[in-house]
């Protein structure tokens, strides 16, 4: 009999139905082993810690549960997003969600190419999907991300809102994951105070090294706020950062200009979340680790918008 487990790891979650011993991957970043043996021999309704060989370093103990029970009814960890109310079921709203962030695409664009499959809405009806269902799309990624590392990069690039010049701050590690954005008005200490300190409050810690650019701001901020992290001011180490923004410079001409800082902020917050996590480092693989890499991204999208449950290992 299958039996149906929830794995919880650096909160990243997962499902797991065994039948025998298989490699477990977690949302495609990880791998461990899970014995047969040991799940059987305990029975149903198990709760205790199992040796993930390989997985986050040797010798992890993570929490396994078995969620099953006696009646061996299979309760996952489906997708908190709700959709109801919605007439449209959950396949053509997070596909319409994921055209808009993927592509730089306008919202009659979507309705257009919704409209090819047979889908009649019209652009109105994306802008709320967007507006609705991105930020929770995007939350639910950033929680299955593996935890940010300690080299911390951060940069500044000005943004037109409504004709008028905004900043827009960035946070990325050294692997290119954005950990951070924010819109502000200016760029001066208060600014890169702000900045940091929403940075600490949302990674809930410090960094080992702190990378900007040469703009004097950062200089009042870490000292105040990060006095004991190492402080690296050089334009030349912080093409992390300025790489980062080029999806975003290509997304605001498409989109001509944003409306208001606060429509900015939001847009950029999703963007930030949904658009790299189809991303990956084409360059860095052959086309079939890319596939693969990309077959599960996709799971992963399906799962968190509540298509289909998060497949499991084989």
């Amino acid at each position: 009999r299958s039996r149906c487990y929830s794995l919880d790891v650096s909160s990243m979650i997962i499902n797991y139905t065994g039948e025998r011993t298989d490699p477990v991957k977690l949302d495609g970043h990880f791998r461990g082993e899970i014995a047969r043996e040991q799940w059987e021999r305990e029975g149903p309704g198990w709760r205790g810690t199992v040796n993930l060989r390989g997985c986050l370093g040797s010798g992890t103990i993570a929490r396994f549960v078995d969620l099953a029970g006696e009646g061996g009814a299979a309760v996952g960890t489906g997708a908190t997003v709700s959709y109801k109310g919605f007439r449209f079921p959950a396949e053509v709203i997070s596909h319409a969600v994921w055209l808009y962030f993927r592509f730089p695409l306008a919202f009659r664009e979507v309705e257009e190419l919704l409209l090819a499959r047979g889908i009649i809405v019209s652009h109105e009806t994306v802008r709320q999907w967007c507006d609705r269902f991105g930020p929770e799309y995007a939350a639910a990624l950033r929680r299955r991300r593996p935890r940010a590392g300690d080299k911390w990069h951060l940069d500044e690039v000005f943004i037109k809102v409504n004709g008028v010049r905004q900043y827009l701050w960035r946070a990325v590690d050294q692997d290119g994951h954005v950990l951070d954005i924010l819109v502000q008005s200016r760029r001066d200490a208060k600014a890169a105070k702000r900045f940091m300190a929403k940075l600490m409050k949302k990674q809930c810690r410090v960094p080992r090294v702190l990378v900007t650019d040469k703009c004097r701001s950062y200089g009042p901020a870490h000292r105040e706020l990060m006095r004991s992290v190492e402080h690296r001011s050089h334009r030349g180490l912080n093409n992390r950062a300025e790489n980062s923004h080029q999806p975003t410079r290509q997304r605001e001409r498409a989109m001509k200009y944003f409306r208001s800082p606060r429509s900015a902020q939001k847009f950029l917050a999703a963007f930030s979340q949904i658009s790299p996590h189809f991303r990956p480092r084409r360059h860095m693989m052959t086309a079939s680790a890319y596939r693969a890499e990309m077959t599960t991204r996709f799971a992963l999208w399906d799962h968190i918008t509540g298509v289909t449950a998060l497949p499991t290992a084989s």
